[in-house]
Parts: C-alpha cells; sequence; structure tokens
C-alpha cells in the first residue's frame, strides 16, 4: 500500500468521505479512503434520520446521479415519511429514520465491494504538498502515502473540542480523538479558518420511557423510499413519539445557565441556527411555556433512543434532572449525556465550484470543514469532490450543477459565493427554481448527466427513460383525449360546482385544482390507458404534476433560461477588479476575493449592487 501512488485518497469516513470514496471509486480512480476509526465508517454522529424538509431533495439527487445515499437509507430504514403532502410538490420532502448500526454496516459493506477502493486506519496529521499541489498525505506514523488528488471531509475532528457544563476535553466525536495537525499547516499555507459549533442531545434507554403518555408518530400508511432503484420497500414500520417540554422543565435547566459553556463564555462560535439547544430555545423564546420533543428510535431491535429537540451542553446532572421532569422521562435512564463540540472550518469562498480550493491545486474540501451542517449536505459535497477529483485526475471536464439543475448546485453556488458564517443547512427557500428541482424528478434531472460522466449505471438510464416515456405519453394522452359532461360530471359533482357544460379535453378537467389522480381513474378511459400500458405509481404521480402545475414549471423554465444568459458570460481568471473605479469599494473587494467565473455568479455576491453588474457588463463588451 504504502509504495504505491493512488488516484485520490479520502481523508475521513462520515457521510462525505463515503460518498467521497464511493463515486472516486465506481467511476475507476484507485482511491484510498483513510480513517482514524474503520469502525465508524458512515456513523450517524447525531439524530438516526436521512431527508426532511430540502434534505430529501438532496438524497434523491445524489441518487440519480449514481450516488449511494439513497440505497443505504432504504436498505436500514426503519420508518418512511413524506414531509409536506398539504403543500405542493416542490415542497414534497422525503423522510426516513435509519437503524443506526445498520445504516453504517451497510455504508462499510458497499464501500468494501467497490474492488478499486482501499481502506487504512490512521490519524492524517498532515498533506504532502509540492510546487502548489497536492500530492498526497501524511500520517501519524510518519507514513507518507502519495496521490494524484486529496479529498479532506474532516467533520468536526479538526481540533475539536467537547463541552458539558465546565467541563471541557479534546474529541471529535463522543469516545472518539479530535485531528491535529492539519488546520495548522493549511494556515501556514494560507487558509483562512474558522470555528463553529454543533450539538447533540442525550442517548437514553427506550425501556425506561412511558409510551403511553405520549402521542405515537407512525410513518406513512403507504411508504415510498429514497432510491430510483429497485431497494426494499419498508412493510413494516417502527413508530416514533411526541412529547412536549413544560415551565417546570424550562426551570431546572435555568438552574444551571450558570455552568453553560454558552453562556458563561466558554464556547464563543457559531451554532446553527435552525438546529438550536434546548437551553438556547428557552433564553431566545422566553415566551414559550414549551418546546416539542421528538421521541426517536435508534434501529430495529436496539433500546437505545435519541432525544430529538432536546440537544444541550448544560452540566449531565442538570440535562439528568431536567429530562425527568418531561412527561413519559419521568424514569428516564441515561445511556450517555448530550454534549457541544466546536471545530475547524475553512471558509468555503476559498473553494472553486468543483470543491478544489484555490490555494493548492488537487485539494478538495467536503462537508462540514466547509460550514454546512447535516448528513445529506456532507454527503452531496463529498459525491461532488469524488466526481470532480476523479475527472481531473483523467483530464476530464470539471462536473458542475447550475442553481437551476440541483439543490445541490445550489448548495455548492451559495457557499462558494456568499461563504458562511454559521453552519449552513439547505431550506427549499434557498432556491429559485424549487418548481424544477422536485423531489420526484430528480431522476429526469440528473441520470442522464450521471451516465454520462461514467458514475450512474446503465440500468439507471433505463429506468428513467422508460419513466419519462411513460410520463410524456399519459401526459399527451391527456391532452388529446376529451370528455364528455354525461362522464365526468357524477365525477366532478363531490369536488368541484363548476361542472363541465361540454365536451372538453381531459387535460383541462384535470387542471382543475381540487382534482385528482384518484377522481381521473374513475374514468374508464383512464383506468384502462393505465393497465394498458402498466403505469406504476411514480409514472401516476409524475404525470398528476406535470398537469397540475404545467403553467408553474414553464413560468420557471423561462426564468432560469433568462438567467442562463448571464451564466453563459464569463469572467476572464484572476481579473483585477481593483482596476474598475466604476465599481463600489464594497463590490470590488469582495469580487477580487470571491473570484466569480461569470457574470450570474458574480450578480449573486453579498455586497454587489446591479449598478456593479452593469459596470461588468460594459466593460466585457456586452
Amino acid at each position: 500500500m504504502f509504495g504505491e501512488e493512488y488516484d485520490v485518497i479520502v481523508v475521513g469516513g462520515g457521510h462525505a468521505g463515503a460518498e467521497a470514496a464511493a463515486a472516486a471509486g465506481n467511476m475507476g480512480s484507485k482511491t484510498l479512503l483513510v480513517t482514524m476509526n474503520l469502525q465508524t465508517i458512515g456513523q450517524m454522529s447525531c439524530n438516526p434520520a436521512m431527508g426532511g424538509i430540502a434534505k430529501g431533495q438532496i438524497v434523491r439527487e445524489i441518487d440519480a446521479l449514481g450516488g449511494m445515499s439513497g440505497i443505504i437509507t432504504d436498505k436500514s430504514a426503519i420508518q418512511f415519511k413524506m414531509l409536506n403532502k398539504s403543500k405542493g410538490p416542490a415542497m414534497w420532502s422525503p423522510r426516513a429514520q435509519s437503524d443506526r448500526m445498520r445504516f453504517a454496516e451497510e455504508w462499510r459493506l458497499a464501500l468494501e465491494n467497490i474492488p478499486s477502493v482501499d481502506f487504512y486506519q490512521e490519524m492524517v496529521s498532515g498533506l504532502l504538498i509540492e510546487n502548489g499541489k497536492a500530492v498526497g498525505v501524511k500520517s501519524s506514523l510518519g507514513i507518507d502515502i502519495r496521490a494524484k488528488s486529496v479529498i479532506l471531509t474532516n467533520g468536526t475532528f479538526l481540533n475539536g473540542l467537547i463541552h458539558i457544563g465546565e467541563k471541557q476535553f479534546g474529541g471529535g466525536r463522543a469516545g472518539e480523538k479530535a485531528a491535529a495537525g492539519i488546520t495548522e499547516q493549511l494556515l501556514q499555507l494560507g487558509f483562512e479558518s474558522g470555528r463553529m459549533k454543533t450539538g447533540t442531545p442525550p442517548r437514553v434507554d427506550g425501556r425506561s420511557l412511558d409510551y403511553s403518555v405520549m402521542t405515537p408518530q407512525p410513518g406513512d400508511a403507504i411508504p415510498e423510499k429514497f432510491s430510483y432503484l429497485k431497494t426494499p420497500v419498508l412493510t413494516t414500520q417502527r413508530d416514533c413519539f411526541l412529547t412536549h417540554t413544560s415551565e417546570l422543565v424550562h426551570d431546572v435547566l435555568r438552574e444551571g445557565f450558570d455552568r453553560s459553556p454558552m453562556f458563561n463564555g466558554r464556547i464563543k462560535s457559531v451554532g446553527p441556527r435552525y438546529c438550536p439547544s434546548i437551553e438556547d430555545k428557552i433564553n431566545r423564546f422566553a415566551d414559550k411555556n414549551s418546546h416539542q420533543i421528538f421521541v426517536e428510535p435508534e434501529g430495529w431491535d436496539t433500546v437505545e433512543v435519541y432525544v430529538n429537540g432536546f440537544s444541550t451542553s448544560l452540566p449531565e446532572d442538570v440535562q439528568f434532572k431536567a429530562l425527568r421532569t418531561v412527561k413519559g422521562f419521568e424514569k428516564v435512564k441515561f445511556f450517555r449525556p448530550g454534549y457541544a463540540i466546536e471545530y475547524d472550518y475553512f471558509p468555503p469562498t476559498q473553494l472553486k465550484h468543483t470543491l478544489e480550493t484555490k490555494l493548492v491545486k488537487n485539494l478538495y474540501f467536503a462537508g462540514q470543514i466547509n460550514g454546512t451542517t447535516g448528513y445529506e449536505e456532507a454527503a452531496s459535497q463529498g459525491l461532488m469532490a469524488g466526481i470532480n477529483a476523479h475527472l481531473k485526475v483523467n483530464e476530464k471536464e470539471d462536473f458542475i450543477l447550475k442553481r437551476d439543475e440541483a439543490y445541490i448546485g445550489v448548495l455548492i453556488d451559495d457557499l462558494i459565493t456568499k461563504g458562511t458564517e454559521e453552519p449552513y443547512r439547505m431550506f427549499t427557500s434557498r432556491a429559485e427554481y424549487r418548481t424544477l428541482l422536485r423531489q420526484d424528478n430528480a431522476d429526469l434531472r440528473l441520470t442522464p448527466k450521471g451516465y454520462e460522466i461514467g458514475l450512474a449505471k446503465k440500468e439507471r438510464l433505463i429506468r428513467m427513460e422508460e419513466k419519462e416515456l411513460k410520463s410524456d405519453s399519459f401526459v399527451k394522452f391527456f391532452r388529446e383525449t376529451s370528455v364528455r359532461p354525461e362522464e365526468v360530471n357524477p365525477i366532478l359533482d363531490s369536488v368541484d360546482s363548476a361542472l363541465v357544460k361540454q365536451s372538453d379535453k381531459m387535460f383541462k378537467v384535470f387542471s382543475r385544482p381540487k382534482v385528482t389522480m384518484n377522481h381521473m381513474l374513475q374514468l374508464e378511459a383512464v383506468s384502462g390507458f393505465v393497465e394498458e400500458n402498466n403505469l406504476d405509481r411514480e409514472v401516476l404521480e409524475q404525470t398528476e404534476i406535470q398537469v397540475k402545475y404545467s403553467g408553474y414549471i414553464a413560468k420557471e423554465k423561462n426564468n432560469a433560461d433568462k438567467l442562463l444568459r448571464l451564466e453563459n458570460v464569463k469572467i476572464p481568471a484572476n481579473f483585477d477588479y481593483s482596476d474598475l473605479k466604476s465599481l463600489s469599494y464594497e463590490a470590488r473587494e469582495k469580487l477580487n476575493a470571491i473570484q466569480p467565473v461569470t457574470i450570474a455568479q458574480a450578480a449573486r455576491v453579498s455586497g454587489v449592487n446591479p449598478s456593479d453588474i452593469s459596470v461588468l457588463l460594459v466593460y466585457l463588451g456586452r
């Protein structure tokens, strides 16, 4: 192992590292995954779940491109829910509870099944840099391992510091030591770094809980799945449960505020805005006398339970006393207390859209090292870094997703263009084209791209093309087939007061707000078409969306096409904005720092105004 050169070395075996190694390996690169503990590859460090609002769309996109997260989730799921079903399809977001141990096991087995992926367990203490290019890594034992490219996916391990009350100790995760050396070397090379914070709640013994006083939270009656391939669909599911804090709980927690690292100045870094600790919630939302607590099982067979909504770094005795005042937790037993962790990150404006660093060639960053939070955000970055490292090693064109093509494109563009000073989490509201970027059509958007670069296999492309052909054919059927009043009015009578007065196209009838596919399937011609063409649930859903939201989709596509004109206006590399005195001082400063590749990216830089863009367009001859 030590005498050979790899195409790609991936440092870290979390969600970003696993996807990076899988992508590079499956595309044919000789890949080495180096991690401090081979038993924690794919470890769910926080909650045992994948997906959620916008995050579920990302997992679908990873799967559509040929990544592994969707497949792993389907194989280890214990519950599935489609969130936001009461809203439009742009908001529908899949989420699955996972068996934590099986999730990690499935990742390990999947990676071991890729012949070109090797493994090595040890801490990476530094990088091998020659002539401004990454050429390998140095281990803590002093072993040099050479490679054509290196991907850093260090998660929370870079100089990680764990806080529980007034106690603090080095660590990248509970029970695991922090990683030292890499930050210091990167700073010497000229990189900027910062500190961020995240936290996790206590893990408890489910046998000590009283579920009878909690509200069951079951999965969907007809569960779906993440992967577009033939992965298992759940036939039985485990319930989650809902309970609440109270004023009594809050009063007990406040007793420990003077020993809280958040309030006594020990923690100076910024935590995730949208996943605050319980003490932060009590402090920020003092008018609320109750907060939700979701009780989530850690797997099929284990009794361990994740207390979602009770993330904390308060002293362990305060955590325990407060949690015992929560309804259903009166006799709770701890597996381990919650804690906060501070770690180093590197502002992502120092990266290109490929996730390669601007300062050091062939060096890529992915995951929490870039200031993001969440398994899904990390996995998508790992996937893109793995893809681009492989492509660069093989002297092929970069693979970059645009904002109208994928949530992954939005995520990376936001990071590179705007940077982040707090842990970045994806939301549907961050995407200006979310009607185009739905969870149901990720395969239609991205599988051809994944196949073209050599990651998505032929099987995926065939399934996608079959789905597209069938749904297009069904939409055409609705556009061309007429329906008579006496056929359709008995169906519309219960949902639509404006009955059809003369023969009309089915497409127009179906487009009505309250009319669903289930209503249309009551028509003999429609049910006959479905049966004759063997249309499955996925095709029916895709067709319904295409019919009912065709106007919105067309409008958003038109807007995206307009913006694409600015995406095609390239800015010369290493352009010096200091010479353009007509630009505002802030614009010159920000543009010189970010070095946007196109006019459209320049327009998204915080502090750059429309007048600055006009100046650039004039200068570039437009």
